[in-house]
């Protein structure tokens, strides 16, 4: 009775290798225990020994070898096989774990997601999709379970990253007395519909974004600062240090076309000299004026005191010229005329209105 109760694990890959192993240094310390096998049915059984052993401690620990049939009788026995030391009959089928699912595909609609996978040769009605997956915040996975070979999820973010793996599951107890799955496909990472290498991808982007957006609105700001800064200075610049006019400009055509002869740019250019003239007096000079003209008749009427040269109409209205030109040092020995006066100049002479 003590052979039956010897533990060990059967696993049947996909039904097709078998593997078969034992505690052997609690069940038989310091001993090389030998394998034996058989897929035979009755009495007439032909045994195999094991061809590759597992090894523990470099003591035999188990067996792996091909799946030939549903029934299986295994027989573990002394170094030598002359003395059974444990025996166990045995049905392959219930002990199958299947194989990784084949050509998974990723279908996304929205927020829904449906993942599937080709079907196995056989045993399909024996099999469950599983499909688990978890967002970069998640800390566990979330899983959900179909029957083989589709199974479908709605409710994702399409903001987010996640990572999505499959494997297939054995139906216990109608097929398997053992649960067993599949190993994992490999993980996939899936953000809005779109495959990425890992969720760290998605990590990095969005800090390069930040930083590149960041750095824009920085380089703007300052831009703006500065030419708020530039403007104010100029302000300031006009207030503290305002422009002084260079004279060149108002008489270019005095040393362009004149040659700096003030007298015959005068007569050419009576009319501007007069017109810039009443444009630029100011209000004080002409009170000025107007005073001393107010001063000449009262003292016109109390007698004359020295001769007066008085202009007549046409004279009044070039003023400004007469002006101008009774304010020059006049060349020698010319005469000069004034409202009808004739007057001989040298150059020790002036005139005074």
């Amino acid at each position: 009775g003590w052979k039956e109760a010897i533990n060990t694990t059967i696993i049947n890959f996909n039904n097709e290798k078998m593997k078969i192993t034992w505690a052997t240094g609690e069940l038989f310390p310091n001993e090389n225990v030998s394998f034996f096998y058989t897929f035979d049915e009755g009495k007439q059984k032909v045994w195999k020994s094991c061809t590759t052993y597992l090894l523990d401690q470099d003591y035999n620990s188990g067996c792996l070898f091909k799946t030939e049939g549903p029934t299986l009788a295994i027989s573990i026995r002394n170094s030598n096989g002359s003395e059974e030391l444990f025996s166990k009959k045995l049905k392959s089928d219930f002990y199958i774990k299947p194989n990784r699912p084949e050509n998974v595909t990723f279908f996304w609609k929205e927020d829904t997601v449906t993942v599937s996978c080709n079907k196995p040769v056989r045993a399909e009605r024996c099999l469950k999709f599983e499909l688990q997956y978890k967002s970069k915040f998640d800390k566990e996975w979330q899983s959900r379970t179909s029957k083989c070979c589709s199974v479908g999820e709605q409710g994702f973010d399409p903001r987010k990253c996640y990572s999505f793996r499959v494997r297939l599951r054995r139906l216990v107890p109608y097929c398997n007395v053992v649960n067993y799955s599949s190993d994992w496909e490999a993980e996939t990472f899936w953000m809005n519909g779109m495959p990425l290498d890992s969720c760290d991808d998605d990590t990095t982007s969005q800090s390069n974004t930040v930083i590149v957006l960041s750095c824009s609105l920085a380089v703007l700001l300052v831009m703006l600062i500065l030419l708020i800064l530039l403007c104010k200075w100029q302000r300031v610049q006009v207030s503290v240090l305002p422009a002084i006019p260079d004279p060149k400009y108002l008489f270019v055509d005095l040393f362009n076309d004149h040659n700096g002869n003030l007298q015959e740019w005068l007569d050419k250019n009576d009319h501007v000299v007069l017109q810039t003239k009443m444009e630029y007096e100011e209000p004080e000079s002409i009170t000025e004026a107007e005073s001393q003209q107010e001063d000449g008749k009262n003292s016109e009427k109390q007698g004359p005191q020295e001769k007066i040269f008085t202009f007549s109409g046409a004279a009044e209205n070039n003023d400004g010229k007469a002006a101008d030109i009774a304010c020059l040092k006049p060349p020698s020995n010319t005469m000069a005329s004034f409202a009808g006066f004739h007057i001989l100049r040298n150059d020790d002479t002036y005139v005074m209105l």
